[in-house]
């Protein structure tokens, strides 16, 4: 399923904030129609919002009743509804209930208390009040999600309590009911195992330091976050970037010698960031045929370690984000990386050894290196005989 921009007002295919597009099923007829989300726990994990309060949302605005099935990972709205009705509604949580009130950044908590909901933003530090007009507001202030050890919070690492389903009204249901449950009625949003050491979560660190470093990175992102990695950007060269990102994506047949004249007349200051640009949108779902036939272009580009690990970032993100089909691949694309001696093993190695989200958010960065360890594995391996065979 093709990923969409959280904020859909951005146009930008590198965007960094990706969820999936909101799917919608109409089932029975007569006064028993109803519309089921299949995705809104994908939906959700993506917010890094329960996904009873989205639901709630749309509930809150057709003026229908909702019905959330955490066990059955069923959420349904009375009545007909398509999905490009509810993609909008979407929008409008989003910007009502996830989006930074100051920066438009996605990477918000939720602190909540008695009398009010703040968004607090991991981006840009600052925290802004969501609007206690709206009735969901009164749903999520009763049913906040059960936190460990940690404020209230949105986000999956919240450690989220799924209590019986219940089928309520556009203004959230009974009060006297809601009181009597335990306060979360929203879905398990899993963590995933910890896959390699994790020293660099943003949501954990707020130091002064981390603060100002989260700011130089939306100062970057605000050019349109075209491409993650250091903030080592000339100035205003993101628009740049996103011109060679569209033209590739629209010119995939170009030859090696058009995409360097692009890269020129573009403006392009960072190889790296122009490899990485390459590997994201010159490549499809058929990248493992392409490769061959792309790595003089890459042989060109890619010179020192720099430019190596931008390359596995640009790989990251076409798996990661534009491609997710290709998850399972995983090891035959690195191998053909690999067979074309763009990457060197030492590289490869250090590359798999930990997760990052220099590229990608954290969770997807160990599933790309989880499904990569047979590759990685037999690298390793490799490189230990030709060792033993040089010491002999």
């Amino acid at each position: 399923m093709a990923a969409i921009n959280i904020r859909r007002d951005v146009k930008d295919s590198f965007y960094r904030y990706k969820m999936p597009r909101l799917l919608a099923k109409v089932e029975g007829r007569g006064n028993g129609i109803k519309t089921v989300i299949p995705n809104m726990t994908d939906i959700s994990r993506s917010l890094c919002r329960p996904p009873a309060y989205p639901t709630k949302y749309f509930g809150c605005e057709l003026g229908a009743q909702v019905k959330c099935e955490a066990k059955n990972d069923r959420y349904i709205v009375n009545g007909s509804h398509d999905a490009e009705k509810l993609q909008k509604l979407l929008d409008g949580f989003i910007d009502k209930f996830v989006l930074c009130g100051s920066c438009k950044n996605p990477e918000t908590d939720l602190i909540i208390s008695k009398d009010d909901i703040i968004r607090d933003c991991k981006a840009c530090g600052q925290r802004t009040p969501v609007d206690m007009r709206h009735k969901l507001t009164t749903y999520i202030v009763k049913n906040p999600p059960e936190t460990k050890g940690k404020k209230n919070r949105g986000h999956a690492d919240s450690g989220l309590n799924t209590p019986p389903s219940t089928e309520e009204g556009a203004d959230g249901g009974s009060d006297d009911e809601l009181t009597r449950r335990i306060n979360a009625d929203v879905a398990v949003l899993p963590t995933g195992d910890s896959l390699l050491a994790d020293d660099d979560d943003w949501a954990e660190d707020t130091s002064p330091e981390a603060v100002a470093a989260r700011m130089r990175e939306l100062e970057s992102s605000m050019n349109t976050a075209l491409v993650m990695g250091d903030d080592d950007d000339d100035e205003g060269a993101g628009s740049s970037y996103e011109l060679f990102g569209t033209w590739l994506e629209e010119n995939r047949q170009a030859s090696d010698e058009e995409i360097l004249e692009k890269m020129e007349e573009v403006g392009m200051s960072k190889r790296h960031r122009a490899v990485q640009v390459i590997a994201q949108a010159l490549f499809d779902d058929d990248i493992i045929k392409q490769i061959p036939k792309r790595s003089a272009l890459l042989e060109e580009l890619v010179k020192n370690e720099k430019d190596q690990k931008a390359l596995l970032g640009g790989l990251e993100r076409l798996i990661g984000i534009s491609y997710q089909s290709l998850l399972p691949k995983t090891p035959v694309i690195l191998k053909a990386i690999y067979d074309e001696d763009l990457i060197d093993e030492e590289v490869f190695i250090k590359w798999g050894s930990k997760a990052s989200k220099k590229y990608v958010d954290k969770d997807t960065s160990k599933s790309i290196r989880k499904k990569a360890e047979p590759f990685i594995t037999w690298l390793a391996e490799a490189e230990e005989e030709d060792s033993d065979e040089d010491d002999e």
